[in-house]
């Protein structure tokens, strides 16, 4: 299930000690690259309270957006699978991409083109600096695993999403998918 060296396209699933942490606690990271300079990602279960529409009041669309991480919170970003309908677009891996034209995508939103199952945005995003994930792997801060949902991982509800790979984790992570968010609270 989990891997010791984490590849672009995998996730990073937010180990529970990692309580207190505004950004990460319960956080699933799709890493959207990783190579000796570092790491970048997005939190896929984070929605914020804004919607596209909030951000780009010409859009009148209703696009959840969610917090990518504690980096550049003032960008919009963007993840999809429709590279057929937006240039400009790199892959990710398994069928899902990253960025494009955002002028198009407007206008694919526009249209009803797009779904909110075939795109997700995201301000900010979660970076890592050369060798900075790798000490946090060491001190046990994330579990490494694979996407296994491919690019329907878009479609993925953010509300049950950390619970159900500690589930999946199995042990004593099976454990902890029924703990309250602050423990504290218990």
């Amino acid at each position: 299930m989990t891997t010791t060296k984490p590849k672009k396209g995998d996730l990073l699933i937010a180990e529970p000690s990692i309580i207190g942490d505004v950004s990460f606690n319960r956080s699933i990271v799709l890493l959207t690259d990783y190579n000796a300079e570092g790491a970048i990602g997005f939190i896929l279960n984070k929605p914020l309270n804004y919607t596209i529409s909030d951000l780009i009041p010409e859009l009148d669309a209703s696009f959840k957006v969610y917090n990518g991480g504690p980096v550049e919170q003032d960008n919009l970003y963007f993840i999809h699978k429709r590279p057929d309908l937006i240039p400009n677009s790199v892959e990710i891996s398994l069928g899902i991409y990253w960025g494009g034209d955002f002028t198009i995508v407007a206008d694919l939103i526009a249209e009803n083109k797009i779904t909110t199952n075939d795109i997700k945005f995201f301000l900010g995003y979660s970076g890592w600096d050369s060798n900075q994930l790798e000490t946090e792997l060491k001190s046990n801060a994330w579990v490494v695993t694979k996407n296994t949902y491919k690019k329907d991982i878009i479609e993925k509800s953010y509300e049950t999403f950390w619970k159900e790979k500690m589930v999946e984790l199995g042990g004593d992570y099976s454990i902890w998918s029924n703990a309250p968010e602050n423990p504290s609270y218990n």
